[in-house]
């Protein structure tokens, strides 16, 4: 496959995960009672529709880049009982986070296709010590210890301990380790990593001195590690959040859809096979589900998440004082976000742009 087969791939790839997002509100609206005017798989001129039962009109469109889900009400006020803006608050809230939900079960379905072609997995379980790696002893780190926790983080994957010594800014950590059944801590420990050499290639490394080898098989490691996985994918969303608040990381270092389909397309041309780039890019677009399921819950305005704040808000705010917020107030916030939003999409898009021109 070439370059142009992998951006179409990519572009499809995200076409699939908006059409999961907005089915995953269509089946919980039509669950819930409540009136779904149209349906659409695609966006642009429209191809083919029909009208069900319910009276919902499903369409097939010519751009394959997403679709939604248009129910009565949603916007405002509506005199029809099957609106959206008069169904029970669980219902709208339900329906708001299934779009959500969709997208992480798409991306718990990915990883698990993902690690069918995976044998065995490793556990953050040390097995052995490089030759000469100081931090091997009674007082330290012994074989057979699984780390637990690194400076908070829980550890899931033997990849885990390395991703979060990484981020320790002064090298001295907190560990939290199981030792034959009991938990123990090592506080402030002092951990660099140091030039080692590698049995495998003979070449000199730099390495914390410890290995994580597979040990466990079978299909519910199978199951447990695309369950830790995608637990994985959610903290990563976490930390760049994080990163982006405390300047740790910079907007300039965002990446939209420009600079992911790049990415997908140099995987995909990366790969030794055709087998092994769709693996890859399976398991990019199973994080970038995730990662789109996390974020869509953000309490931000334009956002399910700023829905469903907002949803909160006007339940506690009639509960108090008997009287409900005009639905238009709303639509003035979202349209402020989704402008906004729309405004960080350009900017991330050009920075994009730029780094793959000048790249």
């Amino acid at each position: 496959m070439g370059t142009f087969l992998y951006i179409l791939l990519a572009i499809l790839i995200f076409g699939v995960l908006i059409a999961i997002h907005e089915l995953g509100h269509f089946v919980a609206a039509r669950l819930c009672g409540v009136r779904v005017l149209e349906f659409s798989m695609g966006m642009g001129p429209k191809l083919w529709g029909t009208v069900s039962k319910s009276g919902t009109e499903i369409s097939l469109r010519a751009l394959p880049i997403g679709g939604y889900c248009a129910m009565e009400g949603e916007e405002g006020g509506s005199d029809d009982p099957a609106a959206f803006s008069n169904a029970a608050v669980w219902k709208r809230l339900i329906i708001l986070v299934a779009g959500a939900a969709m997208n992480f079960l798409l991306g718990l379905v990915l990883v698990a296709l993902c690690y069918t072609q995976i044998s065995s997995f490793s556990p953050p379980t040390v097995t052995r010590f490089m030759e000469g790696c100081p931090y091997e002893g009674a007082y330290g780190i012994q074989e057979g210890d699984t780390f637990y926790k690194v400076n908070g983080e829980r550890t899931y994957l033997a990849s885990d301990v390395g991703l979060y010594m990484a981020r320790s800014r002064d090298g001295r950590m907190d560990l939290e380790l199981i030792r034959d059944g009991k938990k123990m801590v090592l506080e402030d420990y002092p951990m660099a990593q140091r030039e080692y050499l590698d049995e495998t290639t003979g070449e000199k490394v730099m390495r914390y001195g410890f290995y994580f080898e597979d040990l466990e098989t079978g299909l519910w490691a199978k199951v447990k590690y695309t369950w830790y996985c995608a637990l994985d994918f959610v903290r990563m969303v976490r930390l760049g959040l994080t990163d982006l608040l405390t300047g740790a990381a910079g907007i300039d270092q965002m990446t939209g859809v420009v600079g992911i389909v790049d990415m997908i397309a140099q995987v995909g041309n990366q790969a030794p096979s055709v087998a092994d780039a769709l693996l890859n890019i399976f398991y990019l677009a199973a994080f970038i589900a995730v990662n789109l399921a996390v974020m869509n819950l953000l309490p931000l305005p334009a956002l399910d998440g700023g829905r469903i704040f907002f949803l909160l808000v006007t339940w506690v705010v009639e509960k108090v004082f008997r009287r409900r917020i005009d639905p238009k107030y709303e639509g003035f916030v979202n349209t402020a976000g989704l402008v906004l939003l729309m405004g960080l999409m350009v900017y991330v898009m050009y920075n994009d742009v730029a780094r793959i021109i000048g790249g």
